[in-house]
């Protein structure tokens, strides 16, 4: 009996090694048939592919091809054709780098359920192309075509795939806008801006936008204006509220009459490089009923101002597209005070060759002599220092414009001579406003409120000379 169960034993070991040796057999069987690759394994040349769609994480997208790219959802979606035609450009030669031949058990790929299946359909044969787990030690993607086959894809297609179809609109693009020639402002500001280049109406030699005012052309500050044609150039449209705004929509966003429409003339360059005028058109709007809500909070004197949406529509654009509170607010800040120049003497410093300065009932003249960087300053024929006085003479900034007449005491006087036919001088009177502000007048004008401690440091670069012995 005991012989028996010891047989037994025997014999079940026996069975359980030879089952192991199986077993280790068919998995270096199965090993073996892991193996490199260069395969391409579809070939699909894109304008062959009718219709896409798939599916990952519980988004389901899908187009069909009608001369262009449609959205199944929505025809009248502007599908981006270059965005879907470059996603699905990857399977004009999709290329594997492994090829795991005869599986069986899908699971361990992660293909029993698959994290994105995708349908490609051409005239006359379908594909389904699913995609498993992304592999750490490779660095690759498992990928099943339905042929009894695992490959492994060095470019994973998830990168694509893994997106809303708000990836998939066509954009207004906003294009740079280097070479203006004018702009003109609609709304809230109504008002144009000429380019000109070498004008009489100015004596800074980096003016080249101006505006009519009064029967004046009036220059404009080159750098404030190229910011605010970068700020248009860059805005960024791609938070779209609704691709196909109705009269209704439009309305409600405050666009039927837009708070302020934008248009821009400029020369755009096609891909020959040929030059050919253009204009851009851009309108800008608030949420009508959070602005009214705003205007009523800040007139009541909350602490909390409630945040307005912006809106933007390019042209007569069917897409409406939500903006920035900041971008919102430094678009509509486009009026003449906005796009001026804030300094007082707007000259290159380089072009003044005299001044006549009056402080305290006394009047005194500085000299320029000799040119560029040999130019010296004299004052009663000693050669002075005037570092001091120039960077106080080009820091006077406007704080605020306006055309209020003086009132207050005279501080500084200065007439800047400059080398231009056009401008020969230019006067700065200072006056007192109050403990903070003095008035800054130019060629008899009122401009604008600027820092008393900034003219006083102007007062003491004169003094600085001018009381200097020795």
């Amino acid at each position: 009996m005991k012989r028996s169960k010891k047989l037994i034993l025997l014999l079940g070991v026996l069975a359980l090694v030879s089952l192991a040796a199986f077993a280790a057999l068919r998995h270096e069987e199965r090993v073996e048939q892991i193996k490199n690759s260069d395969e391409i394994i579809l070939e699909l040349p894109v304008d062959s592919i009718q219709s896409v769609s798939w599916e990952q994480n519980g988004t389901a997208l899908a187009f069909h091809r009608d001369g262009q790219w449609l959205w199944d959802e929505d025809d009248a979606f502007p599908v981006d054709d270059e965005k879907l035609d470059g996603i699905l450009e990857r399977f004009a030669a999709f290329g594997v780098s492994f090829i795991i031949e005869d599986v069986e058990d899908y699971g361990q790929y992660g293909l029993d359920d698959p994290v994105c299946t995708i349908d490609l359909t051409t005239e006359d044969q379908s594909y389904t192309v699913t995609l498993g787990n992304f592999s750490n030690m490779d660095q690759q993607r498992y990928v099943s075509l339905g042929d009894g086959n695992v490959y492994l894809v060095q470019e994973d297609p998830m990168n694509d795939f893994e997106a809303e179809i708000s990836d998939f609109i066509q954009n207004d693009e906003t294009p740079d806008l280097d070479q203006v020639s004018g702009i003109r402002f609609d709304g809230a500001e109504a008002y144009a801006v000429t380019y000109t280049e070498d004008s009489p109406d100015t004596y800074c030699a980096d003016d080249v936008y101006f505006t009519e005012q009064g029967g004046k052309n009036l220059p404009l500050d080159t750098t404030r204006i190229s910011t605010y044609l970068q700020r248009v150039s860059s805005l960024g449209l791609t938070d779209y509220a609704t691709y196909n705004a109705t009269a209704e929509e439009l309305e409600s966003y405050g666009l039927t009459d837009p708070e302020l429409t934008v248009a821009v003339d400029y020369t755009a360059e096609d891909e020959d490089g040929n030059e050919r005028p253009e204009t851009f058109t851009l309108h800008i709007s608030r949420d009508p009923e959070e602005q009214a809500a705003a205007e009523k909070a800040e007139a009541n004197g909350d602490e909390e101002i409630p945040e307005v949406t912006g809106y933007a529509r390019v042209g007569e654009s069917q897409i409406v597209y939500h903006i920035t509170a900041s971008d919102c607010e430094a678009l509509l800040a486009c009026g003449y005070d906005s796009l001026r120049h804030r300094e007082v003497l707007t000259a290159d410093f380089a072009d003044v060759t005299q001044l006549d300065i009056s402080l305290d009932g006394e009047d005194y003249t500085l000299t320029a002599q000799g040119e560029g960087e040999d130019r010296t300053w004299a004052y009663q024929d000693e050669e002075q220092d005037i570092t001091a006085l120039q960077g106080a003479l080009e820091a006077l900034m406007a704080d605020s414009f306006t055309d209020e007449q003086p009132s207050g005491k005279e501080e500084i006087a200065l007439t800047v001579h400059l080398d231009d036919e056009d401008f020969p001088q230019v006067r700065i009177e200072l006056y007192r406003y109050d403990g903070e502000s003095c008035l800054a007048v130019v060629d008899g004008k009122p401009v604008s409120l600027v820092s008393r401690a900034d003219v006083v440091d102007l007062i003491e670069a004169v003094n600085g000379i001018v009381l200097r012995r020795g």
